[in-house]
């Protein structure tokens, strides 16, 4: 059994030595731990930095592409190093490197595919109590939309087998979290959490700096990943909602006019319902071709697995070498 543990790190001088050096290098139920650090375009000298720290693997992306861009191509690099599981961390040192003992357990013991760590953000003392409470809400909201048990959503630290990670996709470029632990609920992936220890904030967070622009995109990543993966459920919902408005403002139009028989009397009710009306029945029609899309995308998520599979097979780049 082979552990890889993936940093991603962009523009992490100061800070990505001593996360290399403090991840531990033997973890009980693996033959093998390597580190991989994925460098985000950085700027300055975090690759060099990484490898001297004692890095096995740096893999340098030539532009800065984001966190979530960074993170699936860590996962790439190391199902092609022959990962059995891969342990993703931070290179600001937010959790406890120790804890990567705990992390991996549940998979060890057959329990689940991914495991998330959980910082415990309802008593977190670095957290303001304004996001704490944004951090419950928001775990709260993507438990509904997943249908997994996870308090801490937004946690960067977890585990995931090969065959999860060979699944996974992910579709936005500054983060991951929210949206892969949806696909893990719609692709019935056995999820699990466990508490973790986190250190004292070494340095501001970089990924958003304004907690309304975390919030909003948080949102959109929900909404889109829930639609991609149930537009039925989505469009129908939206719909009803639509054709209720519609049908209570033409309720209430009827009403007028038999109350006050004026000409032309509350026109604009009529032309509301109207709307309302023409747009649910819209809403209805692009549910049902949002479902039929739908399919196309299980095909085309089974053949980029089946490519996957081939690229992190043992010796596919001795294959591909032999056929250049």
């Amino acid at each position: 059994m082979k552990l890889v543990i993936q940093i991603p790190a962009w523009d992490e001088e100061e800070q990505i030595a001593a996360a290399v050096r403090e991840l531990p290098r033997q973890v009980p139920g693996f033959a093998r731990v390597e580190v991989l650090v994925v460098d985000d375009g950085s700027t300055d000298a975090t690759a060099r930095v990484a490898k001297e720290a004692g890095a096995d693997h740096v893999l340098r992306l030539p532009i800065h592409r984001g966190l979530a861009v960074a993170w699936r191509a860590g996962l790439d690099r190391a199902l092609a190093l022959g990962a059995d599981v891969i342990v993703s961390t931070d290179a600001g040192r937010q959790y406890a490197a120790a804890d990567v003992v705990t992390l991996v357990g549940p998979i060890l013991r057959g329990e689940a595919e991914i495991v998330v760590g959980d910082r415990g953000v309802a008593t977190k003392e670095d957290f303001s109590p304004g996001k704490r409470r944004m951090q419950r809400f928001g775990s709260w909201v993507v438990r509904r939309a997943s249908g997994t048990e996870v308090p801490d959503a937004t946690s960067g630290f977890r585990a995931l087998t090969r065959e999860a990670a060979l699944r996974l996709n992910v579709f936005g470029r500054m983060t991951y979290t929210v949206e892969t632990l949806i696909q893990a609920g719609h692709k019935e992936m056995a999820v699990a959490s466990v508490r973790v220890g986190t250190n004292p904030p070494v340095r501001p967070s970089r990924l958003f700096r304004r907690t309304s622009r975390y919030v909003l995109v948080q949102a959109a990543n929900i909404l889109r990943i829930t639609a991609l993966y149930k537009p039925l459920p989505v469009f129908l919902g939206l719909s009803a909602l639509l054709f209720l408005l519609g049908t209570g403002l033409f309720g209430r139009y009827a009403w007028i006019l038999v109350t006050d028989p004026t000409p032309g009397a509350h026109l604009q009710s009529l032309l509301l319902a109207t709307v309302f009306l023409v747009t649910s029945f819209l809403a209805f029609l692009t549910g049902l071709l949002a479902d039929l899309i739908s399919i196309n995308r299980k095909l085309s998520e089974e053949i980029l697995l089946r490519l996957r599979r081939r690229e992190a097979a043992p010796g596919a780049e001795d294959r591909d070498d032999a056929r250049g």
